[in-house]
């Protein structure tokens, strides 16, 4: 019997799990592609704005 009941919370435990993977993912998907008309700006958003790099100075003589 006690057997039955640790299967029986696995699958519980199991079965919460999947459902905030499931949920995490779709709010990041949210976060990643808001809706058209949101006023938020996502970090990708930013990102593109913000130069990745520094320019290139012209090298001096040395």
């Amino acid at each position: 019997m006690k057997h039955i009941l640790n299967l029986y919370l696995l699958g519980v435990a199991l079965t919460l799990l999947s459902i905030f993977v499931r949920l995490m993912e779709s709010l990041g998907g949210l976060l990643e592609n808001p809706p058209p008309g949101s006023s938020w700006t996502t970090r990708g958003q930013l990102a593109i704005t913000v130069p990745k790099s520094l320019p290139e100075h012209p090298s001096r003589g040395v």
